[in-house]
C-alpha cells in the first residue's frame, strides 16, 4: 500500500512539472501612446504617470491638482513652466525623439521621465 501511494504521489509530481509554467510575465516597455495630446496629473507631490512613452509631435499637458504650487522643469533646463497654482496647466510639444527627464523645481524629489519615439 505504501509503495502504491508513493508511486501515485510521484506520478502527480511528474505530471504537475509537465504543465504550463505559471508566474509573472515580464512587463516589457510599453508601446508609445499614439495621441496628439497626453495629460499628466500633479497630485500628492508626484507626477502621474511618472514614466510615459509618446511619439514625436505629441503635446503633454500637466495639471496641478495639489494645493501646493509646483512647476515642471526639464532636467537639462531647456524647457519648463512657471509656477503652477492649483488648477493651472502647462503644455509642451515634444518634437524630437529622446528621453526627457524632468522634475519640480520647487520640490526636487518629484521626478518623472518621458520617452519620445519616432512615429
Amino acid at each position: 500500500m505504501k509503495t502504491k501511494l508513493s508511486l501515485i504521489l510521484l506520478a502527480v509530481m511528474l505530471l504537475a512539472a509537465c504543465g504550463p509554467k505559471v508566474g509573472p510575465t515580464p512587463a516589457g516597455p510599453l508601446p508609445p501612446i499614439q495621441s496628439s495630446e497626453v495629460k499628466v496629473s500633479i497630485a500628492n507631490f508626484a507626477f502621474d504617470p511618472t514614466t510615459l512613452t509618446i511619439t514625436t509631435g505629441t503635446t503633454v499637458t500637466w495639471t496641478n491638482n495639489d494645493t501646493a504650487s509646483h512647476n515642471v522643469t526639464g532636467d537639462d533646463g531647456s524647457w519648463g513652466s512657471n509656477s503652477l497654482a492649483k488648477g493651472d496647466t502647462f503644455t509642451f510639444t515634444f518634437t524630437k525623439p529622446g528621453t526627457y527627464s524632468y522634475h519640480c523645481g520647487v520640490h526636487p524629489s518629484m521626478k518623472a521621465t518621458i520617452t519620445v519615439a519616432a512615429p
